[in-house]
Order: C-alpha cells, then sequence, then structure tokens
C-alpha cells in the first residue's frame, strides 16, 4: 500500500503542542537545532501568547513537523509521497532532501516576517462551506473591488473553500451567501490574507531567496501547492515554495492526485489533524491518521505495515 506523509499548515496549530512530541533523542535534538538556527528557544514561542504572531507559528509547526517525521525515518519507515499545506511545504521539502532544515527554518523565519509586515487589521480569512468554487468565484467577483479586495484562496475540498482580502468585503460575500447554500461561512482568526496576490511582496523575496540556494535532488516525489502537480525537480519544488505564497492552495486536488496514483494511506505530521480528516471525507475507501489524534505507536505501525 502506498502512503503520504501530510504536513499542515498555519491554523493548526495550538498552545504547547512541541510539548506533546515523543520523548525521543531524534525529536529533542531537532529543537535544539531550531533553537540554536533562530538563536531563541523554539518552546518559548509556542505559548498562546506567542501564538499571536504569524512568524511563531511557522516557525514551530515547521519544526514539529520535521522533527516527528525525522523520527519516522530513523525507525526505517518512508512515504511514497510528500505534501504539505502552505507552510507545510517546507517541511515537506525538508523530508524529501530539497531543502535542509537550517535553510527551511530561515526561509520560514523570512516568509513570516515579511507576512506580519503587510498584516493589517482590516484583512484576514474567512471560510465557505456548501458551496461550489464556480458559483463562490461568480459571487466574489461580484463583489471584489480595488479598494476592498476578495478572493477564493484555498481549495480544501470540493465545498470547503476560503476567501482572503479585505474583511468588509470578505462579510458582504458572507451576507450574501448565507442562507443560499452556504451551510457555513464564518471569519478565521487569521490576520493574513494568504495565498491572495496581496502577498506578492512576498513571493518575490522567497522567489530570490530560494534562487541563492544549492537545492538538493528530491528523494520522495513532491506534491505542488498551487497545481497540484507531483514534482520530481528540485527547481519546480522551490518555484511552488515561493509563488504558493500569493496563489490559492488546491489541496483536495492535492490528494485527488496521490489517490490516482495509488496512495491509500495518509499520515498527518503535527500539529493538529485537519489534512487527516480532509482526506477521510473525500475517500471513503482510505485509510487516514493524523500523529496528533490517533498517537505515534499507532501511526508508525500503520506506516511499518502498510496495510500488510
Amino acid at each position: 500500500m502506498k502512503s503520504a506523509w501530510l504536513f499542515p499548515g498555519q491554523g493548526s496549530q495550538y498552545p504547547n503542542f512541541l510539548n506533546e512530541l515523543p520523548q525521543h533523542s531524534i525529536i529533542s535534538d531537532t529543537l535544539e537545532t531550531a533553537s540554536e538556527i533562530i538563536k531563541e528557544p523554539i518552546e518559548m514561542l509556542q505559548t498562546e501568547e506567542a501564538l499571536i504572531s504569524t512568524r511563531n507559528v511557522q516557525l514551530t509547526m515547521l519544526t514539529a513537523s520535521v522533527a516527528t517525521a525525522r523520527y519516522f525515518l530513523s525507525l526505517g519507515v518512508s512515504p511514497q509521497f510528500v505534501a504539505g499545506h502552505s507552510v507545510g511545504a517546507f517541511a515537506a521539502a525538508v523530508i524529501a532532501n530539497v531543502l535542509s532544515f537550517e535553510e527551511a527554518l530561515l526561509l520560514v523565519k523570512k516568509r513570516g516576517e515579511l507576512m506580519e509586515e503587510l498584516q493589517d487589521e482590516n484583512y484576514g480569512m474567512a471560510v465557505i462551506v456548501g458551496l461550489s468554487e464556480n458559483r463562490l468565484e461568480e459571487i466574489v467577483s461580484g463583489l471584489y473591488t480595488d479598494e476592498y479586495p476578495v478572493y477564493v484562496s484555498n481549495r480544501n475540498s470540493p465545498t470547503q473553500l476560503t476567501l482572503s482580502g479585505h474583511k468588509r468585503a470578505m462579510q458582504k460575500v458572507i451576507d450574501e451567501v448565507d442562507g443560499k447554500g452556504a451551510s457555513s461561512a464564518k471569519m478565521l482568526k487569521v490576520t493574513t490574507p494568504s495565498h491572495s496576490p496581496l502577498f506578492l511582496p512576498v513571493q518575490t523575496v522567497l522567489k530570490e531567496e530560494l534562487d541563492s540556494l544549492e537545492l538538493g535532488r528530491p528523494s520522495i516525489p513532491f506534491i505542488a501547492n498551487r497545481n497540484a502537480r507531483v514534482l520530481r525537480r528540485s527547481k519546480d519544488i522551490a518555484q511552488d515554495l515561493a509563488e504558493s505564497i500569493a496563489l490559492p492552495v488546491r489541496w483536495h486536488d492535492a490528494t485527488t492526485v496521490l489517490y490516482e496514483y495509488g496512495v491509500r494511506q495518509f499520515i498527518e505530521m503535527p500539529p493538529g489533524d485537519v489534512l487527516k480528516r480532509l482526506a477521510s471525507s473525500a475517500f471513503s475507501e482510505i485509510h487516514s491518521y493524523a500523529v496528533s489524534k490517533n498517537g505515534i505507536d499507532d501511526c508508525l505501525y500503520v506506516e511499518k505495515n502498510k496495510g500488510v
């Protein structure tokens, strides 16, 4: 049975999630290395107050995912594919040996800081459940203005879509879809309009940073965020890492591609279980697990046996 390891994006974090990682030298060494690279204790960035910062969220999530995946690899288990949602793609690139952990940490640190510089309390994200992508696109295009921009951003499932943009415009969309097909429409507690053209300046800097690195040849096929293609060349993965911050994450398409390639087992690295639940809802016959939900031992067991 083919498996894919999934690496979550911002929104899956919760206070002190690093403390729940397995007690193992590989994991503690990874946390210590992260602290040395960013020159501050990584554990101090996981408090409820610290996680208000986009930068801190992304650094701690990257570290948790890489540490856990390294533990899996040390025990002789590995996936046939890797895929990461938004910032999770950097963890996937580390495990695929395209980026070193240090390179990924410094890139994510810069990414988070640039996003915070562009943050404005008037901007953020919202989630719409129950409408098709085409229908939501029609509504959004009718309400978009240059003064109050709004975009359809992440495509998490056929009927779970996110908006990014000005809160006034997003509220208009929410009011428009309420009672007209959407089963849920609400603002998210996010102050960054991620995966929209509003973050093109971040994309430009990330591209320059990635172009300056000597990337490794991927040892595991990587699924792109922006077009859900299977990437096997480092330059293509670098392009996806840079460009996806200003483009929608086509996550449902990515998991569909994995399914079409024969993946029937999905393992989500910490924190959270959002990607596990999305995979389970999309494909009834797959096996989907999350380390944070199912526990490290159960996830290791199913990954070692892969359906045997």
